[in-house]
């Protein structure tokens, strides 16, 4: 599928909904509490990142889109810390009121030894106030004339009301903008004058009260849907398969799945959400935008901890040109970005770092061992500009490290910038080919003076 994303920067979408933070605690257990039989987790890091409609904004930020946000939150450091996380990706943020009534969101979540412990929620499932409600409404009145698209992301917290609902749709069709409703709940008729809902198959199985388990049984719970609330179209996400695209007095239009392998389904009925309201923003067919939002949804889920897509992933995914063996080839701000997620998941890291244009034997064996040393491998390639070239080029290079199975991320850096990349993706495990010059550089004098390890890896001689 051949699409043309050149739209999606120009875009604007108002995004509208229940604000929340995610708050991620790390660390390890190595005993029982003698207090009771709980284990004894040793905080090593936190990380804290946006939830519920704001990880909407987040992915319309990483598509390139600009975004206008209006919601509540509290009036406490964690109200102010989510505002500073809009305003760090260039959202406008005039329609974030702080209401001392509505507390902020936050769910924190315990991750010990690599696995997921405990989670707090601390929140209040208090509608909003009729004079929240009025402040918010001026905003959205000022701002939706800017706007290409609305999504309204219902995550029951409070913020999307029947009645705030019913303003909100009120308004954008009279200005002829499209409403996208992330819906929570059973009653879908709240979204009445909708353009869109997107459900996912539970969501739509227990709105609709039919279990979706096959073609009939998703074409009656569709009708049902359409029927009872007052929308034009009707997008279902079924997990591994795909999504389905329902309208009224049109046949059924399916979309296959496109994630090849699940690692994390967190998050990716924000990003269709998001791309949805971009891609129709932008001019797109429901068909079309549903079909780039499936997309964008399964490079998402095929992601080790990330929640959002690049344009330049997106585009590569929907490009018939481009390779799909290149999937795994990501920029330096996205490898930094990927690793510190996995750090927050407590994986191991395991990098190698050089120039492979005189590829032989001796380097697919370096990258098997180093593929078994940790969770993820990272095969970064030195582009060395200045050296003459005696073989494979660095596209060359990338094409066949990418097809390897043993790596899961290949970057390309100038070589100047080699320290700067191992001090942010900082490894667990660095392995390097044994050779006298191993000793002595400083890819691996960062690394162990961080906690790190280097691994030597004997490669056969006479090559």
């Amino acid at each position: 599928m051949k699409v043309d994303l050149s739209g999606f920067k120009s875009a604007k979408i108002l995004v509208i909904g229940d604000l929340m933070l995610d708050e991620y605690l790390f660390g390890e257990v190595d005993r029982i509490s003698p207090e009771a039989p709980v284990p004894v987790v040793d905080l090593k890091s936190d990380d804290m990142t946006l939830g519920g409609a704001g990880n909407v904004v987040n992915n319309i930020s990483a598509l390139g889109a600009e975004v206008i946000v209006a919601g509540t939150v509290g009036t406490g450091t964690a109200g102010s810390l989510l505002i500073k996380k809009l305003e760090e990706l260039g959202a406008d943020i005039e329609g974030v009121i702080k209401d001392p009534a509505r507390p902020t969101t936050k769910k924190t979540r315990i991750i010990a030894s690599g696995q997921h412990v405990l989670r707090l929620d601390r929140e209040a499932k208090i509608e909003i106030s009729g004079d929240s409600l009025g402040r918010i409404m001026a905003v959205i009145e000022k701002k939706m004339t800017q706007a290409g698209a609305v999504i309204l992301s219902d995550y029951g917290k409070g913020a999307i009301t029947r009645e705030s609902a019913r303003m909100i749709t009120s308004l954008a069709n009279k200005l002829e903008k499209p409403v996208i409703a992330d819906p929570k709940g059973l009653d879908f008729t709240k979204y009445d004058g909708a353009t869109m809902i997107t459900p996912n198959r539970k969501e739509a199985s227990l709105a609709a009260g039919i279990e979706i388990t096959d073609e009939k049984t998703l074409d009656a719970a569709a009708g049902k849907l359409l029927d009872t609330a007052k929308v034009e179209k009707l997008v279902i996400t079924l997990g591994k398969d795909g999504m389905a695209v329902m309208e009224r007095n049109a046949s059924p239009f399916r979309i296959e799945t496109e994630a090849r392998q699940v690692f994390d389904v967190s998050g990716a009925g924000d990003t269709v959400a998001a791309v949805l309201g971009i891609a129709m923003a932008a001019g797109f067919g429901v068909q079309d935008a549903a079909a780039v939002a499936n997309k964008a949804a399964g490079i998402v889920v095929g992601k080790l901890g990330t929640a959002t897509v690049s344009i330049d992933e997106l585009q590569k995914g929907l490009d018939p040109a481009g390779s799909t063996s290149l999937s795994n080839l990501k920029t330096h701000d996205e490898i930094a970005a990927i690793t510190k997620d996995l750090k927050r998941r407590s994986k191991k890291i395991v990098m190698t770092l050089g120039n492979f244009e005189l590829f032989n034997p001796g380097h697919i064996l370096l990258f098997s061992e180093s593929a078994k040393m940790g969770d993820v491998f990272v095969a970064a390639i030195i582009d060395n500009k200045s050296a003459q070239s005696k073989g494979l080029s660095i596209e060359q290079q990338v094409q066949i490290l990418s097809s390897l199975d043993s790596i899961d991320y290949v970057t390309v850096f100038p070589e100047e910038d080699s320290n700067r990349l191992v001090e942010e993706i900082m490894p667990d495990v660095l392995t390097m080919e044994s050779n006298p010059d191993a000793a002595n550089t400083s890819a691996r004098q960062i690394v162990e003076k961080n906690g790190g390890r280097v691994n030597l890896i004997q490669t056969p001689d006479g090559i």
